[in-house]
């Protein structure tokens, strides 16, 4: 492998400077029809740009593609340990697949990165850097001339991807998961007392509940 020029300046001793396209494989998710479209439990769940948050998969609507169609679609089926780049619109999201969505399909506007060789440390830590502010900042840089920010596959290929040692990866992979993991659950935890205040001020405003009471309960 070639190390490539650009991005911060001295590595580490034993850190390697590589574009991502020496690590992985780019694929453009496929076009689906409306009418190919049904309920994510009724055909094979589909990944949507929206799905793809704070490095995670999180379906906010069930939609999936009809099984005929999905059929014919099977070399865009995700598997454990790839990954989704939105390349389209807010450019840049990322998250790993993980077992749950293993088989499922995803949108036209993101791409699936699927490594040469199966490596879940090498996955996790990608996960990790491709949401860092280096990796972030480069992609919005390279897709903000359009009207639209798109990215390229091979805009994409080009970026610089800094790989410390095996045992280095893998810490760095685990404590941004962790971190992940810790703004997901505050997040699930923002979003249900968000809805808790809006039901709760609707029984206070409408009198079918006095404050003195919830107070007490």
């Amino acid at each position: 492998m070639n190390d490539v020029s650009n991005g911060p300046g001295p590595l580490p001793m034993g850190w390697r400077r590589l574009a991502l396209r020496e690590l992985c494989n780019f694929q453009a998710g496929p076009a689906v029809k409306g009418e190919e479209r049904t309920d994510a439990e009724a055909g094979v769940p589909l990944v949507l740009p929206r799905d793809v948050v704070h490095q995670r998969i999180t379906p906010t609507e069930s939609v999936g593609v009809v099984l005929r169609k999905a059929d014919t679609l099977r070399r865009y089926k995700l598997a454990e340990g790839d990954l989704l780049v939105v390349r389209t619109g807010t450019v840049g999201r990322c998250a790993m697949v993980t077992s749950e969505q293993d088989g499922w399909l995803y949108h036209a506007n993101l791409f699936r990165l699927r490594l040469t060789a199966p490596d879940p440390i090498l996955a996790a830590y990608l996960a990790g850097y491709l949401s860092a502010g280096f990796a972030q900042s480069w992609m919005h840089k390279r897709s903000a001339s359009a009207v639209i920010p798109s990215l390229s596959a091979r805009e994409l290929g080009e970026l610089p991807v800094f790989v410390p040692p095996p045992a280095e990866r893998k810490a760095i992979g685990e404590t941004l998961a962790a971190l992940d993991e810790k703004v997901r659950v505050h997040t699930e935890i923002a979003r249900v007392t968000g809805e808790y205040r809006g039901m709760l001020a609707d029984l206070l405003m409408t009198g079918a509940l006095s404050a003195e009471q919830d107070a007490r309960s």
